[in-house]
């Protein structure tokens, strides 16, 4: 344990991804088996233990210190592994046991939910403070030490001195402790043969085109499709072994049943999920979220919200791989391909005719349906290549909407904003103009600098006018109050919130000192956006410098 708890308190002061890199490649070379497969497993968010929630590890807190001062102690630090591994009694010889990595996991996992608490407080009562640090983050499932899974892989990688696009091939078909997987990387066996059908296969991703990528580009080179706004997803069926993984590789067959159905081919497609039925029927993501993350879909569910998937492209057909042909090759491929599925599950995704890239940013500004997000460009000769490398695939998103509201309520933050008002709740004006009133229309905690958080701060303590709980009312009327222009992707239809809409990823991207509260903008300025009504005002789309 005393080796994976500095691991991962190295990795969290560490910022360089070269240094992390290092450090995770030391550690897998100088640990045994299985200690660094579990700790592999931890790292890269394979590892689960169903027995243990954080609602028992607040409770074993609050069983061991007074239950205000634990919530002071919670509030200021910011993070419950961080403040149960300071807080928790020491005990006599804990620094100086060295359990190991294996012995702690299995013990937790064969543990039952009603033994769970004991067990883990007696593991907690024989470590010190880093290695509590290090089990209370593996069995909450939520390390945070600035790893992605793509790096931990590309540690490994590094490693056996091998493509990381040979383990994104392996990674689904293999087991924690992931012994077969370091037998290979060391050369003391051959590549593990993968015996499961249907394996995910890591997608290409794209890079956010920049002005001075687009002046490098010759528009000749380079397709461009719509950039549809629902769920990456990668179907696939082998030997009839059915599954739909999401962009990262999880499995979310179960909660699209209908899909499975309809996918009689034998091949892998990447494509987008949507809500609807083709060609004129694509709904809003806010239709996608009523399927998303459910164990069981009503027959009710299935009617009311089809869902189909807008092919991007064919990566196997049959027995053939064709990730290593050119794009318009493999889409020639794909165009025959959908030709002998279901027209009303599966269709293609639409390229965008454009001469020049001035053409194509109108295009983009002024796209044709209201889910789509932007365009995507991928140069015509590009294999299909794992990760996000620079220069085969751009995409390039809508500029964000942005509406002027006011600020109403403030709540303060976590961690090192545990001392500022830095979540505020923002609304826009409705009702009769003689006498309007403000609705909330979203949340934000982020798009403002350092100094603007402090100004912030100093203007919700000089003008709070009541209290509930842990939230400030701040002075807001029509004469009086501090207006925030609010960037956001898109807006939804929501029975959740009083105003009927609710906002995708609000953030706040300037302070409008400068604009009286009465001039703030009107909720019809959001239904708009919506198609609902067709009022004067508008929310406006920023645009880039």
């Amino acid at each position: 344990m005393k080796a994976f708890a500095a691991l991962l308190d190295r990795l969290v002061l560490t910022s360089s991804r070269n240094a992390k890199l290092r450090l995770m490649e030391d550690y897998f070379r100088d640990t045994p088996d299985p200690d660094r497969g579990w700790a592999l497993a931890g790292i890269a968010g394979t590892l689960s233990f169903a027995s243990v929630k954080p609602g028992v590890l607040r409770t074993l807190g609050l069983e061991r210190m007074d239950p205000v001062l634990f919530a002071y102690s919670y509030d200021y630090v910011g993070d419950l592994a961080e403040t149960l591994s300071l807080v928790w009694p020491s005990s006599p010889g804990a620094a100086d046991e060295n359990l190991p990595l294996s012995a702690v996991v299995e013990t937790l996992q064969r543990t039952s939910r009603s033994d769970a608490p004991a067990i883990l407080a007696a593991l907690l009562d024989r470590l010190d403070v880093p290695g509590r640090f290090a089990v209370i983050k593996l069995v909450t499932g939520g390390l945070r030490i600035g790893v992605s899974a793509r790096l931990v892989k590309q540690a490994l990688a590094n490693l056996g001195k091998v493509e990381v696009g040979e383990i994104e091939e392996l990674w689904h078909g293999l087991e924690p402790p992931y012994e077969p997987l370091f037998a290979w990387l060391e050369g003391r066996a051959g590549k593990p043969v993968l015996a499961a059908r249907a394996l995910f296969r890591p997608v290409m991703l794209a890079n956010a085109l920049q002005e001075v990528d687009a002046e490098k580009l010759d528009p000749a080179d380079y397709a461009a499709e719509w950039k549809w706004d629902g769920i990456r997803v990668q179907l696939v069926n082998e030997a009839d072994t059915r599954r739909i993984y999401s962009r990262t590789g999880d499995d979310v067959g179960a909660t699209f049943p209908d899909l499975l159905e309809a996918m009689e081919f034998e091949g892998v497609v990447d494509g987008e999920l949507l809500v609807g039925s083709p060609p004129g029927d694509t709904r809003t993501f806010s239709d996608l979220q009523q399927r998303l993350n459910r164990k069981t879909v009503s027959a009710k569910m299935l009617t009311q919200y089809p869902v189909f998937v807008r092919a991007y492209d064919l990566l196997v057909e049959g027995d053939t791989d064709l990730r290593g042909l050119g794009f318009l090759d493999r889409r020639a491929r794909l165009i025959e391909f959908l030709g002998r599925l279901e027209r009303t599950r599966f269709d293609l995704s639409p390229l965008v005719d454009f001469a020049s890239f001035a053409e194509l940013d109108g295009k983009r500004r002024n796209p044709p349906h209201p889910v789509i997000e932007g365009v995507m460009l991928k140069r015509t000769d590009s294999p299909y290549l794992a990760g996000r490398p620079k220069g085969p695939w751009f995409k390039w998103k809508r500029d964000p909407y942005t509406v002027d509201a006011v600020l109403m309520y403030a709540q303060r933050g976590h961690g090192k904003r545990s001392s500022f008002y830095s979540d505020f709740t923002f609304g826009v004006w409705t009702g009769p103009a003689d006498a309007p009133e403000l609705v909330p229309v979203g949340k934000a905690y982020f798009g403002f600098t350092d100094e603007e958080l402090r100004q912030l701060d100093k203007y919700v303590r000089d003008n709070t006018v009541e209290r509930f709980g842990p939230v400030r009312s701040v002075r807001a009327d029509p004469g009086h109050g501090l207006v925030l222009e609010v960037a956001f992707e898109g807006l939804n239809r929501s029975t959740r919130h009083r105003s009927g809409v609710a906002m995708r990823f609000p953030r706040i991207s300037r302070l409008r000192w400068d604009k009286p509260a009465r001039e703030a903008d009107r909720i019809e300025a959001l239904t708009a956006l919506l198609g609902e009504e067709a009022p004067q005002e508008k929310a406006s789309r920023k645009s880039k410098p």
